[in-house]
């Protein structure tokens, strides 16, 4: 994060981004964003060089990236709504936090109700004769239930 980012800073997160996805051995074949002047040709030439193709959302249409407006809408809804945020380092552990959660046990409707990393629940037969575990997060902003094995 960064109080004023410019077209430097960003590509160097770029370059930051390919390297992780290297790593875990992802390759995205699209990236999507508008165009704000900070991307420019070196930020997309990062992304190429990975095999990725640019796509440009349309001029005036807030609409042509529903995920993102989503996700921002969800996290400000479930969390930072709720939140009194006292530093940037408090921020970005805040964030750090509901993202894991959001990714690894947070049920999604349009993955029927399966988490985009975890693994999917262990069926429960009688859920009223099943044992339940809670676990705070955020300090009990967020509940995560799961049945016990």
């Amino acid at each position: 994060m960064t109080s004023h980012p410019d077209s430097a800073w960003l590509t160097q997160q770029a370059r930051n981004l390919a390297m992780t996805l290297q790593e875990e051995g992802r390759s995205p074949r699209f990236l999507i964003h508008d165009r704000d002047t900070k991307f420019t040709d070196a930020f997309d030439e990062v992304f190429r060089s990975e095999g990725m193709r640019i796509v440009l959302t349309p001029i005036r249409a807030p609409n042509a990236n529903a995920f993102c407006e989503r996700w921002v809408g969800t996290v400000r809804a479930e969390c930072l709504d709720w939140t009194l945020i006292f530093s940037r380092r408090h921020l970005e552990r805040i964030l750090r936090t509901y993202i894991g959660h959001y990714n690894e046990a947070r049920p999604h409707r349009g993955l029927d109700l399966r988490t985009p990393i975890g693994n999917p629940p262990p069926p429960v037969d009688d859920l009223r004769a099943a044992e339940v575990h809670r676990r705070d997060v955020l300090g009990g902003l967020i509940h995560e239930y799961q049945a016990a094995a």
